[in-house]
């Protein structure tokens, strides 16, 4: 059973909807115990990095020890922020830490007419092979809804241009992450959320 974590912020509906059009089994858990027992953990959101403050002590906790023990741990668009050290949009919230870096708000370009929020379809840069990305092809297009981003470091497998470029998919042993929304990503992020089911199969 996976552990779909929600603390309001925002798109649970839809990552719920995906879930169960592939198959998958998964609980809203309402303590951070219920978490410890689950195969896999993903953590979603959109809007304001402030909202994970939500995941307190207790929950930060269940979520690091689960890690720790190898259960796969996802994390979408807020969510694969929180994985980082913290964000420059609430500087006062830490991250769950369990990848190094800092989130950093996307430059925009007046030049080329690149405004923040970074909003609609863009690709993915693969840098190298990855679980997360296996069947898809080269310019593969996700969907975005972002004005902050993860920095390219060793765990980046795929990155995307926006002005800045980002680290949109990270990877590393049971830690898993992507910028965009699969769950509203056609059939490449079907194909995401098909490929992160099948770890943890």
């Amino acid at each position: 059973m996976i552990a779909l974590v929600d603390y309001g912020a925002g798109n649970l509906t839809s990552v719920k909807k995906a879930l169960t059009s592939l198959g998958a089994s998964f609980v809203v858990p309402s303590s951070p115990d219920e978490c410890r027992g689950a195969r896999a953990v993903i953590v979603p959101g959109v809007g304001h990095f402030a909202a994970t403050a939500r995941l307190d002590a207790p929950w930060r906790e269940a979520i690091g020890e689960a890690t720790r023990g190898g259960t796969p741990l996802f994390g979408i668009c807020v969510g694969m922020q929180w994985l980082f050290d913290g964000s420059d949009e609430a500087p006062g919230v830490a991250g769950l830490g369990v990848m190094s870096g800092r989130i950093a708000r996307l430059a925009g370009d007046a030049i080329e007419r690149l405004k923040v929020p970074h909003v609609g379809w863009n690709a993915l840069t693969f840098s190298r092979p990855a679980r997360l990305l296996d069947g898809l092809g080269v310019g593969s297009q996700v969907y975005f809804t972002h004005s902050y981003a993860a920095p390219v470091t060793s765990d980046c497998v795929a990155s995307t241009t926006h002005a800045n470029t980002f680290a949109s998919v990270v990877e590393r042993d049971n830690i898993f992450g992507v910028q965009f929304h699969p769950e509203k990503s056609g059939d490449v992020g079907l194909q995401i959320l098909r490929n992160f089911l099948h770890i943890i199969r």
